[in-house]
């Protein structure tokens, strides 16, 4: 494990990469974000755990994405998000259709090392028929009864955000416990945190089993307030002006630009409210 700096952080996610995001409220890496917008990094295929917003749709807006398999994208309150809308629109993203309880089953059999795990409540939907890579098959332990197959998600990176990292590489999630699955159904991950703190936090038997083993995490950038200008947590809420804006303006490419811009992804970083 290494503790590097965000734009580094970036750097290794490569073009074509199968990435992992959780959603909004949950620990967005956004600084790491616009280190991608201002690479800027091509051809991701996004899986949304299990929905996203502004992220997946400033990525999709810029051209970094081919392909993303997500339940939603959705600005929630703000609106709808309108790159991924203009993309299902134009055909220029290909859309896996999911559901948060497949998603979250097939990151369980990925995180397991087990080819696929089966889920009962997609029977006879039309999100089953969209679906190639998911099968219905018959329960062995039950003649008769049938079950759809959900093909294990073996991301190649994830990408979160979280409230503390150690010297020794261990991650504090605090509360939310999707970053623990990410970690362990992923083939590498990367984590911004809020501080790095001094000492192991697995020795703290408080908050140990709200920690991501150093085992599990390649590499750690220090990004203070590193999800804005999406919230985090307690520890700063949602930017509601820029989202406002975003949701407003985003669906035209001079609107989109802007708010680019406003974020910094362009050369130099953002200077990022206090």
């Amino acid at each position: 494990m290494s503790i590097v700096s965000v734009d580094e952080l970036a750097a290794r996610i490569p073009d074509g990469a199968r990435l992992a995001i959780p959603k909004d409220d949950t620990g967005v890496a956004m600084a790491a974000t616009r280190a991608l917008l201002r690479r800027p990094v091509r051809g991701l295929h996004l899986v949304c755990v299990p929905v996203s917003g502004l992220q997946a749709d400033l990525l999709i807006g810029a051209g970094c994405v081919a392909a993303i398999e997500t339940s939603a994208v959705t600005l929630g309150e703000y609106g709808s998000a309108p790159r991924f809308t203009a993309a299902v629109r134009d055909g220029t993203v290909r859309i896996l259709d999911a559901t948060c309880p497949a998603l979250y089953a097939g990151l369980q059999a990925g995180q397991k090392g087990i080819p696929f795990i089966p889920l009962r409540g997609i029977l006879e939907t039309d999100v089953l028929r969209r679906r190639e890579d998911w099968t219905v098959i018959d329960n062995p332990f039950e003649p008769g009864d049938r079950i759809v197959a959900i093909k294990a998600i073996r991301p190649d990176v994830t990408l979160f955000h979280a409230a503390a990292a150690d010297r020794f590489g261990n991650v504090f999630l605090g509360r939310d416990r999707d970053g623990l699955l990410l970690a362990h159904a992923a083939r590498r991950a990367l984590v911004t945190v809020e501080r790095i703190v001094e000492g192991n936090l697995l020795e703290d038997e408080a908050r140990a089993g709200s920690v991501v083993p150093a085992l599990y995490v390649e590499a750690v950038a220090h990004a203070p307030r590193g999800a804005w200008p999406l919230g985090f947590g307690d520890a700063y809420p949602v930017d509601e002006a820029f989202m406002t804006r975003y949701a407003a303006t985003a669906a035209t490419a001079e609107g989109f630009a802007a708010r680019r811009a406003e974020l910094g992804t362009g050369a130099e970083a953002p200077a990022v409210p206090a």
